[in-house]
């Protein structure tokens, strides 16, 4: 569905942040990009939502290929309306609309009235929370509700592909638990395909099918979920099981592999 091609982003034309990134998302399948603060993660969904313009970026080598057409030059709303929607890091609800305002500004580009009641039923059944606070106003919402609605308001779209960045950031282990689950859900029931940007591997690896890990901009080891869930320096870095019981910085680890030598099956 998605081919990211060895993409080259830069800001304002001068700091170069992606180098050379390519990632593939197949039909009905979630995809995690793992990697530490400033790897260049969110980097990435900007550039497939076309939202690095409004950020001083743009791509300046490579292309990007959505369900066999290339979008790296159009904006975002034309993207949207090719069915990507992304749900951006922080909880960005409209904080001074009603729960319910929320879900159909996300249903905005759609004029079928019967399927976005069906699909705000379908969205209530996911998110039972949601539905009890329909009518409260989102800016008091908690920060796990206001998580689910921003995930919510993005399946109002009806997107083939979700794009979520950081949907774990800041929240309670528990609450991180039932929003993956209900990822895993929406995966599963809609064959919706879902690029997941995550520091939290153990989570992200819970339910993804593949992943990708990058580094300085960079992806530097991709692999089935499974396999680098069991490649030591993921477990090490990424999901704080380290082997000697002693931490190292990243730099140190001088056997890990980088992509072009080395890549997990």
């Amino acid at each position: 569905m998605l081919k990211v091609n060895r993409i080259d982003v830069a800001y304002m034309n001068v700091i170069q942040v992606l180098r050379g990134v390519s990632l593939t998302v197949p039909d009905s399948t979630i995809v995690a990009l793992l990697g530490a603060n400033g790897a260049g993660k969110t980097t990435v969904l900007r550039a497939i939502s076309g939202m690095l313009r409004t950020e001083q970026g743009a791509i300046t080598d490579g292309a990007i290929e959505f369900d066999g057409r290339r979008i790296e030059s159009h904006g975002p709303e034309d993207i949207a309306a090719m069915g990507i929607s992304q749900v951006m890091e922080g909880r960005r609800v409209l904080q001074h609309l009603s729960v319910e305002e929320n879900l159909m500004v996300g249903a905005y580009c759609r004029n079928d009235r019967a399927g976005i009641k069906r699909d705000l039923e379908i969205v209530f059944a996911w998110f039972p929370r949601i539905k009890e606070r329909r009518r409260q106003t989102s800016g008091y919402l908690s920060g796990g509700e206001q998580q689910m609605l921003v995930i919510a308001r993005a399946l109002m779209a009806r997107p083939k592909l979700m794009l979520l960045d950081e949907p774990s950031l800041g929240l309670a282990p528990l609450l991180v638990q039932e929003i993956y689950e209900i990822i895993q859900r929406i995966n599963v029931e809609q064959k919706m395909a879902i690029l997941l940007v995550e520091q939290n591997a153990r989570a992200a690896l819970g339910i993804a099918h593949y992943g990708y890990v990058m580094e300085n901009g960079r992806v530097v080891l991709e692999g089935s979920a499974d396999k680098l869930k069991e490649n030591e320096d993921v477990r090490e870095f990424y999901m704080g099981l380290s082997v000697a019981g002693s931490k190292k910085s990243y730099r140190d680890v001088k056997h890990y592999h980088r992509r072009k030598k080395w890549v997990a099956q």
